[in-house]
C-alpha cells in the first residue's frame, strides 16, 4: 500500500466511517456535502467537455468528454455511484475522465434520476434509455462499454441483464468498480469486513438500499443483479478492495457469471478502500487500476473492432 492510499484510508476512517455507524440518511445533506468536497479534475488538453443538463437533453442528460479531433474508437457509458441517492457525473470525473484518457474512448456520464424522489426502477429506466439513444444515434453496440462504480456498478450490471432479457443488442463489455450488486446485504463480507472497511459500516447499506428500493423487494434482479441469471452477458471486468464490506458483491457475481459461461476478470486489490479509482491522480493504486480497466476496454471494444474491420475488408 502506498503512503497516499494509507493517507486516504486514514482520512476515511476519521471523517467518513463514523457517520455510517449509526446513519440517519439525508439525501439533501449527502448531496450538499458531496458537491462541496468532491474533487473535479480539469478538462484535459485535447479534449472537450459538453455538459447537457437541460430538461430537453433527456435521455442523454449528463456530460460528454470527447477528443477535439473526434478520433474515437469506442464509447463509454459511465454510471456514477452514490447509493442511488447522491453524487453526480461531476463528482465522478476522476474515474470517467481517467478511463477516457487512458483508452482514447469518448465517455458519456449519465445524470440518472436519484432516489428517494425517483425510486427503483427510475435509474435503470434512464440507463436503458441512454443506451438505446446511443444506438439510435448510430453508435455500434460492440463499440460501447458500460462502466460504473458502487451503485453505478450494480446499475451497469442490471442494465446488461435487462438488455439481454429484452433481446436487445449488447455492448462489448462492462467495467465494474466495487459494484453494489446485492441490496439485500447477504454477502459474508458484510459481517467479516465490518469494522475493517475504512469507508463504510455495514449498518449504512440497508438504509441506503431502502431509499432506492421503495416497495420493490431487495432481491429483484434488476435492483440487485446478483440474483439475476447471467447467461449470455458480454465480458465483465471487476475491481474491488480486499477490506470492503461489499467485497462479496463482486466475488459472488464473478463466480455466478463464470458458471454461466461469461468471460470474467476480477481483481481484488489488497487494502484498497471502496472505489479507490476516484483518488486518481493522487493515489498510485488508483492510476494503476484505471490503466488496467482501460486495457480491458481496448481489448473488448477497440482491438476487436479493428479485427472485425480487417476481416470485413478481406471478405
Amino acid at each position: 500500500m502506498s503512503w497516499q492510499s494509507a493517507l486516504a484510508c486514514w482520512f476515511l476512517r476519521r471523517q467518513f466511517h463514523p457517520q455510517t455507524r449509526h446513519p440517519t440518511i439525508s439525501a439533501e445533506r449527502a448531496r450538499r456535502l458531496t458537491a462541496k468536497r468532491a474533487y473535479t479534475p480539469r478538462v484535459p488538453s485535447g479534449w472537450t467537455l459538453d455538459e447537457r443538463y437541460g430538461e430537453h437533453d433527456w435521455p442523454l442528460r449528463g456530460e460528454w468528454l470527447t477528443r477535439v479531433d473526434g478520433r474515437h474508437t469506442a464509447t463509454i457509458l459511465y454510471l456514477h455511484g452514490g447509493g442511488y441517492y447522491f453524487c453526480s457525473p461531476q463528482t465522478h470525473r476522476a474515474a470517467s475522465f481517467g478511463l477516457a484518457l487512458r483508452s482514447g474512448a469518448r465517455v458519456f456520464s449519465l445524470d440518472y434520476r436519484l432516489a428517494p424522489e425517483h425510486p427503483f426502477p427510475a435509474a435503470l429506466d434512464d440507463a436503458l434509455a441512454a443506451y438505446r439513444r446511443l444506438l439510435e444515434d448510430g453508435t455500434k453496440p460492440d463499440s460501447i462499454v458500460i462502466a460504473g462504480d458502487s451503485a453505478g456498478g450494480g446499475l451497469a450490471l442490471a442494465t446488461l441483464v435487462a438488455l439481454r432479457d429484452h433481446g436487445e443488442p449488447l455492448p462489448a463489455g462492462a467495467i465494474l468498480f466495487s459494484p453494489w450488486t446485492d441490496l439485500a446485504g447477504t454477502g459474508g463480507t458484510m459481517r467479516s469486513n465490518d469494522g475493517v472497511d475504512p469507508m463504510f459500516a455495514a449498518a449504512a447499506l440497508p438504509k441506503a438500499a431502502k431509499l432506492y428500493l421503495g416497495d420493490a423487494p431487495a432481491t429483484h434482479p434488476y435492483a440487485s443483479p446478483f440474483y439475476a441469471d447471467f447467461t449470455g452477458l458480454p465480458p465483465l471486468y471487476i475491481q474491488a478492495g480486499s477490506t470492503e464490506v461489499l467485497l462479496d458483491d463482486s466475488r459472488r457475481v464473478a463466480e455466478k457469471a463464470k458458471a454461466a459461461g461469461v468471460q470474467v476478470e476480477i481483481e481484488v486489490w489488497p487494502d484498497m478502500p471502496h472505489v479507490w479509482q476516484l483518488y486518481a491522480p493522487m493515489v498510485p493504486e488508483a492510476r494503476d487500476a484505471l490503466d488496467r480497466a482501460a486495457a480491458f476496454l481496448r481489448r473488448v471494444a477497440v482491438e476487436r473492432a479493428v479485427q472485425r474491420a480487417g476481416e470485413a475488408s478481406i471478405a
